[in-house]
């Protein structure tokens, strides 16, 4: 396995795993204020017509390169929605 890399270098497109490894999407957003160090969490979609997910950094297990892996399970991680505007 790679070594675990920050959340700076996510970018669009890197794979998104469940816990299980399952393959869940691909990143489409990183929410995050890089020049104030705040890394609130990402958006990923399975498909292009299918619905945005939003999970927040709390829920983002580990980072290495190409791909984020987070600590619910594909049925948990299918329940989150959209981010929801502040």
């Amino acid at each position: 396995m790679s070594d675990p890399v920050s959340w700076y270098l996510i970018e669009r497109g890197w794979l998104v795993r469940s816990v299980e490894g399952e393959h869940l999407g691909h990143v489409t957003e990183v929410d995050a204020e890089p020049a104030r160090d705040i890394f609130d969490g990402i958006e990923y979609r399975h498909a292009v017509l299918e619905h945005v997910h939003y999970v927040p950094s709390e829920h983002v297990e580990l980072i290495v390169e190409g791909e984020v892996k987070l600590s619910l399970t594909a049925e948990q991680a299918e329940c989150l929605g959209p981010r929801r505007s502040t």
